[in-house]
């Protein structure tokens, strides 16, 4: 990069760029989309394991949770595979949500989940959080998408992996499937889907049984990082509205400036 980007350039594209894959999709500043298309050809060139450079070109939005990509070097082709504690998936970056920058949580779910549990990830996506955690434990988990594609791949990689536990991959509106089929059902309940969480708490708490695990994902804005377990603790017992221990909360990521995902670990009863 030094060769097209000055210093201070080369500092404003540290960490806007994920590879997932044999695709890298990079998140291009203004100041330097003019220069874009170079800079696809020197990561092609540079990144001998990339086949292709995407940019990304709007936000990840919708009820599908995708994002607009555009081609600047390489295979005009969206699908990968990518592999992850041991876990092989088949991904689509422009069809389906995925974040290689939530591989550390998805473990750290993971270990926590005991043999014999029922997990129901309410925004499940390809499979990712679901697949990690029937890899190390004897689980079942109920893998729930309303986008059709994500649903598709999911069970595309259940096939694909050596599993302890098990996998159903499910389509369809979380809340819809909760109320039709997995009311009082879940040991332990997924919320990934920080900017909506609050919307489907209700329908989080109704999937548990009596007493069971809440893993409740949001976004949260805060000028000093040191606060924002505190902050993101308070709001949950803010919304909540059956009996709840906090097990812990953490950054999971940061998003931007002063803006953070966040979890709050909880036993609810109800």
């Amino acid at each position: 990069m030094a060769s097209i980007l000055t210093p201070e350039e080369t500092e404003e594209m540290y960490g806007a760029f994920d590879q997932i894959g044999s695709k890298i999709i990079l998140r291009i500043p203004d100041s330097l989309l003019s220069k874009k298309k170079l800079i696809g050809e020197v990561l092609l060139e540079k990144v001998k394991t990339a086949r292709s450079i995407f940019y990304q070109s709007s936000p990840v939005e919708g009820d599908y949770r995708i994002r607009q990509l555009e081609l600047l070097a390489g295979e005009d082709n969206t699908e990968t595979e990518y592999k992850e504690h041991g876990c092989r998936f088949k991904v689509d970056i422009e069809k389906t949500f995925f974040s290689p920058r939530l591989a550390t949580e998805r473990l750290r779910i993971a270990d926590l989940i005991n043999d014999g549990e029922i997990i129901i990830n309410m925004f499940g996506g390809v499979g990712m959080f679901s697949i990690v955690a029937a890899k190390k434990k004897k689980c079942h988990v109920y893998n729930i998408d309303i986008n059709p594609y994500a649903a598709k791949l999911c069970s595309e990689n259940i096939t694909l992996n050596k599993l302890k536990g098990t996998v159903e991959s499910i389509e369809g509106d979380a809340s819809d499937i909760i109320d039709k089929k997995l009311a009082d059902t879940g040991d332990r309940v997924l919320m990934l889907l920080p900017e909506r969480s609050d919307e489907f708490l209700h329908s989080a708490i109704k999937a548990l049984k009596c007493k069971g695990i809440l893993h409740y994902y949001c976004h949260i804005h805060s000028d000093r990082k040191n606060q924002v377990s505190a902050v993101a603790t308070s709001h949950f017992m803010s919304v909540v509205n059956v009996k709840s221990e906090v097990l812990g909360a953490k950054i999971v990521r940061p998003i931007g400036p002063r803006f953070y995902q966040a979890v709050v670990d909880s036993v609810l009863s109800k």
